[in-house]
């Protein structure tokens, strides 16, 4: 029923606020699930070849994007298009390829957990550039997501997984973060608004990502099933579900956003206890928590958060495409 049908029926509307923090909560579930879908899928897809195809179908649907705003990509300077392109390969091609890689080693929950750490090493990284200081909020936050690994990874609980595994999640912990600096500093330029921006550095990562898994894993055959479930996650995870990221952070602020976006690694744990058989103890589950408190804690900042204007809006908008880590 629309808004105004509610109000001539004399029914409670409900507020933008509201009706955009429920979006955000799906799309974050999208996102998590999409760490469920890659499991199953891995078996009969190898995974360079099944990120890689995953990506070139969701840069066609963002496609169109680059023809409606074409003046603006053909206005991009040499250097825009060199950082960019940079971005497409750190961000696609090694942070998603290697997320593949390391979810064929690695259980969803435990690689979910390091990976929400690409904003610790983010922290870091700005400390040492001497760019953003990280504030005593934010240091509080760092101690906490690391007492919470440690009591997640306890010599007791016996974590499964191969050294190859956890170096894998090194290296894309490492390009996220990298990404994350990179497409700041991109975004932040303005030379194209974000659609395009996402668009170009997606189509440059995925055509690597398709052409490193063809050459490496060769073309397989695939079911019915398989192109399903790349379909799916082309089109629903990560186009459908960006387009509806974008759209609430009109309304949310980006505390809020933060937020919602930490939900999801409790989310990523409960379904893969519910369909991967992931057990987690009371340990485990209270190092989780501890993580994600401390992970939100080094996003936030102290003081008031305003309502996003038209400058804050659109700069949480670019963000976006950094957001891709977990997608």
């Amino acid at each position: 029923m629309r808004e105004r049908d509610r109000q001539e029926a004399g029914l409670p509307g409900i507020s933008a606020h509201a009706r955009a923090t429920a979006e955000a909560l799906f799309v974050t579930f999208l996102w998590s699930t999409s760490w469920v879908l890659i499991k199953w899928g891995l078996p009969s897809i190898p995974p360079l070849t099944f990120a890689g195809l995953r990506y070139v179908m969701a840069f066609l649907c963002l496609a169109p994007a680059l023809w409606i705003h074409r003046q603006e990509v053909r206005e991009l300077s040499a250097r825009s298009w060199t950082l960019v392109a940079l971005l497409g390969v750190i961000l696609y091609a090694l942070t998603q390829g290697g997320q593949f890689l390391t979810l064929a080693r690695l259980g969803a929950t435990t690689f979910s957990l390091l990976l929400s750490f690409t904003v610790v090493a983010v922290a870091l990284a700005s400390l040492a550039q001497r760019r953003e200081r990280p504030r005593a909020l934010q240091w509080a936050g760092i101690g906490l997501a690391v007492i919470g690994a440690i009591a997640y990874f306890a010599p007791a609980r016996g974590v499964g997984g191969s050294v190859l595994g956890f170096t894998l999640a090194g290296i894309t912990v490492a390009a996220n973060a990298a990404a994350a600096l990179l497409g700041r500093h991109v975004n932040r330029a303005k030379a194209a608004r974000p659609i395009v921006v996402t668009a170009i550095s997606m189509g440059i990562g995925a055509a690597l990502l398709l052409a490193a898994g063809v050459c490496v894993e060769g073309l397989p055959r695939l079911s019915a099933p398989s192109w399903g479930l790349i379909a799916w996650l082309a089109v629903v995870n990560t186009a459908v579900a960006f387009t509806l990221w974008n759209k609430t952070l009109r309304t949310l602020s980006a505390v809020e956003s933060s937020v919602l976006n930490n939900t999801m690694l409790v989310q990523v744990a409960v379904l893969a206890w519910l369909f991967l058989g992931d057990t987690h103890g009371t340990i485990e589950i209270v190092g989780l928590v501890l993580v994600a408190l401390g992970t939100l804690l080094v996003q936030l900042r102290t003081g008031s958060t305003p309502a996003p204007g038209p400058r804050t809006r659109n700069a949480l908008s670019q963000r976006t495409q950094r957001a891709q880590r977990t997608r």
